[in-house]
């Protein structure tokens, strides 16, 4: 018995969960390492796996190991069992990474991610990999997907759209490419800190490559970006920060949807006229856990309501970020001479959460948007689309999903967005220059139908125990 099934077996003897006992995986040497880097095996069945929190070995290694380590490199791996909903196994190759990644002021910090690996054949030559940020929008690492994927993970209510999109994840996996899913928010769960799971996605991406089990052609693999929401947000910047951070990477496409492109907007927008008004001002207090002048700032000014409001959000996963304080007054909630989102201090945090600043991503780029989104304002998204085309060699294609909004959008855009990045991924190139287009609904695109009832038939399948 390894030391990480005796340390769990301690930590969660109460827990009533399933698992699968699968194959042990052989040693895995990450190039950039010191050392060869062992594979734990996964857990025997029926030990659940132990929430982040109580399993800091893993999740918070030794600083000193994480310092000494380069962006991407491998700390630690495991193999895991994925399940849809916490208890439908899905028989797929995956495996947990530690790995080291950056934060904000250039620190090293630990981060994990989880990569899978379908068993049909590559649909080209080679293994292609996209890296799928999910929509986390939380503020508890519990929530996030390393674990809500595991089998036998303790069912969360208020965690559901992990469980939703990780359909999406396998849709990529039906047509045969690997996937990456990165915990995004880092050690700290700031949610909504682009700059932040940008990096983390690209180191994600790094260490997948460098990850000998998932047979992935190194610098040579073809990467594609995907996310929705709060997932659109590491992946636009990721985007945006790959040139610089991660050059060497192939990068060939992004999708991204219900996209934030600039925080002052959604944060206008949704002031007091919004349902989702909760979830804009929860990003705002994960900013705060990332930049200390943004939290002295909320200490300094944010009135007794508003920090009594904040004590409720901590901690807590999705569901409640969105559905807890509709139509809230966020600037009200300061006691501030002036709009508190126009305050001095604020403005280079807010400026570089926004996206368009670092200039336009070399590589592809599919945006999809509702102009009824009741988060995102459709015209901050309009401005991110026009700033990136002034650039000659842009290649961008953005759709405007009329009849439907934020959470109708994320469905009928899936299929697009993936049979888009699967071409990408298989190596047809992308439109040159700039395009857009007003439709009734993607879900009527070419191939859309088919692609969607595809996907959740063979979904469907592999809860029968059918190889993906």
């Amino acid at each position: 018995m390894t030391a990480r099934t005796r340390a769990t077996i301690a930590r969660t003897c109460l827990a009533v969960a399933a698992g699968l006992t699968v194959a042990v995986c052989p040693a895995v040497v990450n190039p950039a390492a010191a050392e060869p880097v062992s594979v734990e095996p996964p857990l025997p069945f029926p030990i659940p796996p132990a929430p982040p929190y109580l399993d800091p070995d893993f999740y918070n290694p030794d600083p000193a190991k994480v310092a000494a380590a380069q962006p991407g490199e491998i700390l630690s791996a495991r193999q895991v069992n994925l399940a849809n909903f916490w208890l439908i196994p899905l028989n797929v190759k995956a495996w947990q990474l530690s790995y080291r990644s950056t934060n904000t002021r250039g620190e090293a910090i630990p981060a994990v991610a989880t990569v899978i690996v379908p068993h049909r054949p590559a649909p080209t030559g080679q293994r292609a990999l996209l890296s799928f940020q999910m929509a986390e929008d939380s503020l508890s690492v519990n929530c996030a997907p390393s674990y809500t994927l595991q089998m036998g993970s303790l069912p969360n209510p208020l965690n559901p759209v992990i469980g939703a999109e990780f359909i999406e994840v396998q849709a990529m996996l039906q047509l045969g490419h690997a996937v990456v899913v990165p915990d995004h928010q880092g050690p700290n769960a700031a949610y909504a800190v682009g700059p932040l799971g940008g990096r983390i996605t690209l180191d994600g991406i790094r260490a997948a490559e460098n990850f000998a089990p998932a047979e992935l052609p190194g610098s040579e693999t073809k990467v594609g970006l995907w996310g929705y929401s709060g997932g659109a947000i590491p992946t636009a910047h990721a985007a945006e920060l790959q040139p610089e951070y991660a050059p060497e990477l192939n990068m060939v496409g992004t999708a991204a949807g219900g996209l934030m492109a600039d925080i002052r907007d959604a944060i206008d927008y949704n002031n007091g006229t919004s349902t989702f008004g909760g979830a804009v001002l929860g990003g705002l207090f994960g900013v705060a856990r990332e930049y200390p002048q943004v939290n002295q700032f909320i200490d300094r000014y944010m009135n007794p309501l508003g920090k009594a409001v904040r004590v409720v959000h901590e901690g807590q996963c999705v569901t409640l970020q969105f559905a807890a304080f509709p139509f809230v007054n966020i600037k009200g909630l300061f006691d501030y001479p002036g709009d508190p989102m126009r305050a001095p201090e604020m403005q280079p945090v807010l400026d570089e959460l926004s996206l368009g600043r670092r200039g336009t991503p070399p590589s592809p780029l599919f945006i999809y948007e509702s102009p009824f989104d009741e988060v995102m304002p459709i015209n901050s998204v309009n401005r991110l689309y026009d700033t990136y085309c002034t650039d000659p060699n842009a290649q961008v294609y953005y759709t405007r999903d009329l009849l439907s909004e934020h959470g109708i959008a994320a469905v009928s855009g899936t299929a697009s967005a993936a049979m888009w990045l699967s071409d990408r991924l298989n190596g047809v190139p992308a439109p040159a220059g700039c395009s857009n287009r007003d439709v009734w609904s993607q879900i009527l695109d070419p191939g859309a139908i088919g692609t969607f009832a595809n996907t959740i038939g063979q979904t469907l399948a592999s809860a029968l125990g059918m190889p993906v």
